[in-house]
This record gives structure tokens, C-alpha cells and sequence, in this order.
């Protein structure tokens, strides 16, 4: 019995020993520490359980589980789990005949009540929750919520088999976690887990109480602000913007770099029509994604089991999903400059673009879930009309050069789009990658002629305008049975917002070409072209009145007048995200004074 007792007094201290190498390492879990708990315990499996030495057995049991999950080898987690009840039943003369590990736990559990073995056989289910909250299986937690077993969890485990627990004795088995840490991080990633797949199922008002009651969990800092972030996505989810902004300033307050609430706030702020505030929220999110990645959270006693193994949930990833910091550069300069903050947009186009030509934008991109950047022919289109609204001009042209030069040789003579029908969404997506092409060339064309206008080189301007308006005409609709140009396709061109585009483009270049007609004095021309581009683009204030005044040139008044009237009644138009800003009317080039032709109205008198 002695010598057996020295050999459990050994095998004691070799799983102490591992331990101690364990928090040596800064608790880094590899193969060999792994190996050396499995190899202690087929020895100490290798003679028939004892209730003296059941306890270190189950510590053993405890410290290989959670090395083996930490490592993703759950299949052998499982299986020392299972064998680790069945020696107990065994040691205490219970039925084997039950394989269902619930069943097993209950029965073992209560055959050691109010023993010391109590609290260290508790571990066992623990170590099943961690499994399953790392394999995304819900199903099982919420059965093992429902059942007696889960209560006894939160009360009884960690009770003396803390890993600091007579540390200094050589015959207490020590632990490679603290039991109680080990169970509350189980419980708020629980909350997290369970609380996301019931946002994804619309149960939100479900998910806030229990969020609530985790946010004040003991818990490493970041999951703490992962329920606060999550109750702010309930909120916003529930239509309660303002409570959802606090909840993303509480999560931000506990941890600074939690991001996806930065995300979020900015969300709720383009919802309340805050852009001041979005933009503010946009500035510190691009900074805090430009930083290194942070540390995985943790707390002493945790750093064992990574957080994020617990938390793979897919409904979970898509709401912490947030975009890439470049990502966030373009919505903060497209921000700046529909809001009027020109010279801030500017900077930040510039410097995305030179980013994107640098040679580590993968590593500014390394940070993202997704990206919703776009393609790099509208980055520079964008970047130009931002340069034009700066009254940068000749830095604008060099960006729609770079447009023209890398899509114009691959544009076809024509480009027929057909009418999409149903199941032809292949079809469709060709054809809108091929109109794609066409709109940016048009575009490009567009915006140097504005150049051009600003630079008052009217000449130079209506060659552009031109170019744009015969790259337009090159694109033909096709419905099912007769082909139409693209201006008697009325109804058709909403179908596509490419479509819709190209209608504004052709809209907006006419109304350019004509206005550049009427500084040259070609007023049958620019009356022309102004007309046309009404047609196309009915809304357009700049062509309406410069319609009117090539009217009143003409010494057509009454008709003038009646342009001015018309185009007065239309609703106030300004920057919106709703087009891209190349196919919105430009705020800049010759403008007519309101106040001047309201007063030549006057003066011309009633009919």
C-alpha cells in the first residue's frame, strides 16, 4: 500500500511539474505538454480506480481536456471525458449500461455528493460546454441549461481545486486553470454565442436582458464590451437608436479598440442623419484598424484557452464582421465631400489611392472581415470629381487620363444590353460588367470636360462633352424582340442601376455641351443640346436654367421665363449617395444668379 501510495505521491508531482512548466512557458500549450498529460494519465489509468486517488485522476483528466481543446483535438477530449465517468461509476459500483454522457455525468455526480471528489467531477461537463461552444454546437447548451446538472455548475465548481490551491504541497494536483475563471469565461461566451444566433433569428428583445446580466460577468475586458456591443445591435435592431449609441459608447469605454462598435456607431449615425458625428466615428475607426492587431483578451488564470475558440459562431462572426481600413478611408473622403468638408476629402482619396499603389496595402488590409472598396476606375473618378470641386482642375484630368488609357481599348464598337429575364442572372451580371467598362470611359470623358469649362476653355470642353455623349450612344437595349437605342428604352432603364447612370451621364454631358455652346455664343447649338439633356434628365437645375437663358438670348422671354418658373419648382438638389458623385450634377462651372433672372421676370411684366 506504501509503495502504491508513493507512486500516486510521483505521479502527483509530474503533473505538478508539467503545470509549473505550463505557466513557466507563459502558458503556451504545444504538442509536449499535451503528450505529457495523456502519458500521465495512462499510467495512472493503467491500475483500477480508487476513490484516494480520484482526484488526481480527474485533475489530470482536467489539465490534458483543456490543453487538447485549446488545440482543437476535440474528438480526444471527448473520449478522455467519457472514460474519465466511467472509471467513476466503476469505482462506485454503478450501472455502465447508459453510454448517454449526460445520463453518465448525473449519475456520477450524485454518487460522489458531499465528497471531496465533488467539485473536480463537476469539471467534466465544463469541459463538454467548451466543446461544444467551440464546435457552434447550441443545441446541446441549451439542453444541459435545462437540466439540474447546470445549476450545481454554477454554484459548485471551483470550491478546492483552484489551481493556487496548497500550491506548495507536492500531493495536491494542480490545475493549468482556475476552475471558477475557467467556468465564468464558459458563461459570458455562452451569453455571447447563444445571444447572436437569437439576433439572427429576430429575437432580440430576448437576447438584451441576458447581454445585460453578462456585461456585468467578471470576464476578460473585451467580451465584456462584446455585450455591450451587442445589446447596442439589439437596440439598433429593436428601432432604439439613441440607447443602442450608448451601448457602443460603453462597449468603447471598456475596451478603446472595439472596433465593430466604432462600426456600428457609425451606422446609427448615418441612420439619425448625424454626418458630423458619423465622420468623427469613421476618423477614429480607420486609426484604431491602422493599429496593431490586439492581443487575444485575456485575464491571469485564462490565457490558457483562447476566448476566440469559444466564440465561433458564424451569426456572432457576421455581427462582429467589419470593413477593411480602406474600406473606411473611402467611406470617410465620400463622407467628407457630400457633407462639404472638400479639402478633408481630398486628402483622404489621395491618400487611399496612394495606398492602393503602395507596396503594403495588404498589410493595412490584413485587419478587415470584408471589404466593400471599389473598383479602382471609380476610386479615380471619384478622387477627380473631389480635385474638381477643389479647383484642382489639371490634377483632376490626370486621374480621368488614367480612366480613358486603362478601358478604352477594351471597349467593344457597341455594347447591347438585353433585358434581363427571369433565371438569366449570368446574363445580366455580363452585361452590366460590360456597361461598367463603357460608364467610367464616359465618365472620365464627363469630367474633363468640366475640367475644361473651369478652365474656361469652352472649345476643348464640347470636344469632351462630345466624346462622352458618342461613347453613350454606342450602348443599345434590347428587348425581347426588337433592338432600341438606349433613349426610347423609357421604362426599361430603371431596371439596372448602370442603366439608370448612363441615362444621367448622357443627361449631364448634353447639359455641359450646351452650356459650353452658349459661352461661345452658338446659341442654336447650346439650345439644342440643353433641350436634349432635359430629356434625359428632366431634374437637371443647371440645364433648366441655362435653357432659359439661351431663351431670353433667342428674345424668346415668355419661354424663358416659363424654363425658370419650372425649373424653380423642382425640388432642391444636392450631393447624395444614391449615384456615384461623377454621375450627380456638378456644383461648380458657369452659374446663373436667381435673384438676376427673378428680376428680369419682373421686369418684363404679366402677359
Amino acid at each position: 500500500m506504501n509503495q502504491q501510495q508513493s507512486l500516486f505521491d510521483y505521479w502527483t508531482e509530474e503533473n505538478n511539474e508539467l503545470v509549473r512548466n505550463c505557466k513557466e512557458g507563459q502558458n503556451a500549450v504545444g504538442p509536449h505538454l499535451t503528450s505529457g498529460f495523456q502519458k500521465l494519465l495512462r499510467k495512472i489509468q493503467g491500475v483500477p480506480p480508487e476513490t484516494d486517488h480520484a482526484q488526481l485522476e480527474l485533475s489530470v483528466v482536467y489539465n490534458a481536456c483543456i490543453c487538447l481543446i485549446s488545440q482543437s483535438q476535440f474528438t480526444e477530449a471527448e473520449l478522455l471525458l467519457k472514460q474519465a465517468t466511467e472509471r467513476i461509476l466503476q469505482m462506485k459500483g454503478e450501472n455502465l449500461c447508459q453510454s448517454d454522457a449526460p445520463i453518465l455525468w448525473i449519475t456520477a455526480i450524485r454518487s460522489v455528493e458531499n465528497t471531496a471528489l465533488h467539485p473536480f467531477l463537476l469539471l467534466l461537463p465544463c469541459l463538454q460546454w467548451a466543446i461544444w461552444l467551440a464546435t457552434c454546437q447550441l443545441k446541446p447548451i441549451k439542453d444541459f441549461q435545462e437540466s439540474s446538472m447546470f445549476e450545481a455548475l454554477s454554484s459548485g465548481v471551483g470550491g478546492d481545486c483552484g489551481e493556487d490551491a496548497k500550491e506548495t504541497s507536492t500531493k495536491v494536483p494542480l490545475l493549468v486553470m482556475d476552475p471558477k475563471r475557467f467556468t465564468e469565461l464558459l458563461q459570458i461566451c455562452r451569453v455571447i454565442v447563444q445571444s447572436a444566433e437569437q439576433m439572427n433569428e429576430g429575437r432580440s428583445s430576448e437576447a438584451l436582458p441576458l447581454l445585460q446580466a453578462a456585461s456585468k460577468l467578471p470576464a476578460p475586458k473585451t467580451l465584456v464590451a462584446y455585450t455591450h456591443l451587442l445589446s447596442g445591435s439589439c437596440l439598433a435592431h429593436m428601432n432604439c437608436p439613441q440607447m443602442a449609441l450608448h451601448c457602443y459608447k460603453k462597449a468603447l469605454e471598456t475596451d478603446a479598440q472595439c472596433v465593430y462598435a466604432l462600426h456600428q456607431s457609425t451606422l446609427v449615425y448615418c441612420e439619425l442623419g448625424n454626418t458630423q458625428a458619423e465622420i468623427q466615428a469613421l476618423h477614429i475607426m480607420h486609426s484604431t484598424l491602422l493599429l496593431p492587431s490586439p492581443a487575444e483578451p485575456s485575464t491571469a488564470g485564462v490565457q490558457l484557452l483562447s476566448p476566440s475558440l469559444l466564440l465561433g459562431s458564424q451569426s456572432l462572426k457576421d455581427l462582429l464582421s467589419v470593413p477593411s481600413a480602406l474600406s473606411v478611408l473611402h467611406r470617410l473622403a465620400l463622407k467628407c465631400i457630400l457633407s462639404g468638408r472638400v479639402s478633408e476629402g481630398v486628402k483622404h482619396y489621395l491618400d487611399l489611392l496612394a495606398t492602393l499603389h503602395s507596396e503594403d496595402h495588404h498589410r493595412v488590409k490584413v485587419h478587415s472581415e470584408f471589404s466593400t472598396l471599389p473598383r479602382l476606375p471609380k476610386l479615380y473618378l471619384e478622387a477627380a470629381v473631389a480635385l474638381l470641386m477643389a479647383q484642382r482642375p489639371a490634377d483632376s484630368m490626370a486621374l480621368c487620363m488614367e480612366v480613358v488609357d486603362s478601358t478604352l481599348e477594351l471597349l467593344p464598337e457597341t455594347v447591347v444590353i438585353e433585358e434581363p429575364e427571369e433565371g438569366s442572372e449570368a446574363m445580366q451580371k455580363e452585361g452590366e460588367d460590360r456597361i461598367a467598362a463603357l460608364l467610367w470611359a464616359a465618365a472620365a470623358y464627363l469630367l474633363q470636360g468640366q475640367c475644361y469649362s473651369q478652365l474656361k476653355d469652352w472649345k476643348q470642353a464640347v470636344t469632351h462633352y462630345t466624346r462622352c455623349v458618342n461613347m453613350l450612344v454606342k450602348v443599345h437595349f434590347k428587348r425581347r424582340d426588337a433592338q432600341t437605342d438606349v433613349s426610347q428604352a423609357g421604362r426599361h432603364l430603371s431596371q439596372t442601376a448602370n442603366l439608370h447612370i448612363l441615362q444621367r451621364l448622357k443627361g449631364l454631358s448634353l447639359a455641359g455641351r450646351g452650356i459650353s455652346f452658349s459661352q461661345m455664343d452658338h446659341l442654336k447649338e447650346a439650345l439644342r443640346d440643353l433641350q436634349l439633356s432635359l430629356q434625359a434628365l428632366p431634374e437637371g437645375i443647371g440645364a433648366g436654367l441655362w435653357c432659359g437663358e439661351v431663351l431670353w438670348r433667342l428674345d424668346r422671354k415668355r419661354e424663358a421665363a416659363a424654363r425658370w418658373e419650372a425649373t424653380w419648382s423642382l425640388p432642391t438638389q444636392s450631393l447624395t449617395e444614391s449615384f456615384p458623385l461623377y454621375a450627380q450634377e456638378p456644383s461648380f462651372g458657369p452659374l446663373l444668379d436667381s435673384t438676376e433672372l427673378r428680376h428680369r421676370i419682373q421686369e418684363l411684366g404679366p402677359v
